[in-house]
């Protein structure tokens, strides 16, 4: 049975450090585009060719300019997708925005000055479904547990176990347990389609 939703529109936002173009965000690009129309796109420090990402309300506006530019075909049901930043950036539109649900990939949830950022996410009202690795030192499991036992949106979490903050998994776990990367991502991607079939659809209507 397919899953693919014409009117379905996942905007795909990218980390800090890497832009849409890169190997990461092309592939997932690709997956994503099974479940709907996908767009992704630079934020402006990225497209000047910068490296030190610009500051948090430019980062918004941008985001929000990107949406505005991609549902003007008037999608019903739009899903905010990110990595990282571009994750962090999307629960911040989220707030403002009507969207249907978030997917986050790699959530920032410490700062690199070690900082708790869970603000957002408590204010946060829309659907999000968080898709972390073990490994990551910027989102901690049991952090992001305690987070989100306090959060009042519908939030949902799959384990990418000895995932680093790219849910990239070391070969010698691959190995160990039979399996591969591309196994890995196929399970995050059903996790994913699960959350946007069954809860982003519905929260749309």
């Amino acid at each position: 049975m397919t899953t693919f939703d014409e009117s379905r529109l996942i905007l795909f936002a990218p980390g800090a450090g890497a832009p849409s173009t890169s190997a990461w965000m092309l592939a997932w690009k690709e997956r994503l585009a099974t479940l709907g129309r996908v767009v992704t796109f630079d934020y402006d420090y990225m497209a000047s060719g910068k490296r030190r990402p610009d500051p948090h309300s430019t980062l918004v506006a941008a985001h929000r300019a990107a949406l505005a530019s991609a549902s003007r075909e008037h999608d019903t049901s739009v899903v905010l997708a990110g990595k990282s930043m571009g994750s962090r950036i999307g629960c911040h539109l989220a707030l403002g925005a009507h969207v249907s649900a978030c997917v986050c990939m790699g959530y920032p949830l410490r700062g690199q000055n070690g900082k708790l950022r869970d603000e957002v996410l408590l204010a946060l009202r829309t659907p999000v479904l968080f898709v972390q690795g073990t490994r990551d030192s910027l989102c901690p499991i049991d952090e992001l547990e305690a987070v989100r036992k306090k959060m009042v949106a519908p939030n949902f979490l799959h384990i990418v176990e000895e995932g680093d903050h790219s849910l990239l998994v070391t070969k010698t776990w691959l190995k160990r347990n039979a399996t591969s990367q591309e196994a890995i991502d196929a399970t995050v991607l059903e996790a994913i389609r699960s959350f946007v079939v069954t809860f982003a659809r519905a929260h749309a209507t």
